[in-house]
């Protein structure tokens, strides 16, 4: 609105205001997007969907991997932490950071039987 004052006599002053309104509401739904949604009560166990026999094979697979390679994946695909801040965490270079995630993905498709991008994606979000 500050820019009004400096419209040309012959601006279209409804387009102006429809594109202002417009991007305005981009704004505001994209904020709203971002902001945490309050609950009541926050559960202290895990959600029963959660709790499946194929969640403990994936424990398992998981575990059974070589401790950077297990901290790379679950600091990347369930933390969702980028590779520099895992590199900080492993005290590694970023490059060795990925290397390990994707060494430890290759591992879990090799050793466990479930498809792990739903298994990571259910967990992640």
């Amino acid at each position: 609105m500050n820019a009004y004052p400096g419209l040309p006599g012959d601006a279209n002053v409804e387009a102006w205001l429809v594109t202002i309104a417009h991007r305005k509401a981009i704004d505001v739904t994209r904020a709203t997007a971002r902001r945490a949604i309050p609950v009541s009560d926050t559960p202290d166990r895990p959600s029963p969907s959660h709790a499946g026999e194929h969640h403990l094979e994936l424990t398992e697979a998981v575990a059974a991997l070589p401790p950077k390679q297990r901290q790379a994946v679950a600091y990347h695909y369930l933390a969702g932490l980028p590779y520099a801040e895992i590199a900080a965490l492993l005290q590694s270079s970023a490059a060795a950071a990925r290397r390990a995630a994707a060494d430890g993905i290759a591992t879990l498709r090799r050793s466990y039987s479930h498809d792990l991008t739903t298994e990571f994606a259910d967990d992640h979000h």
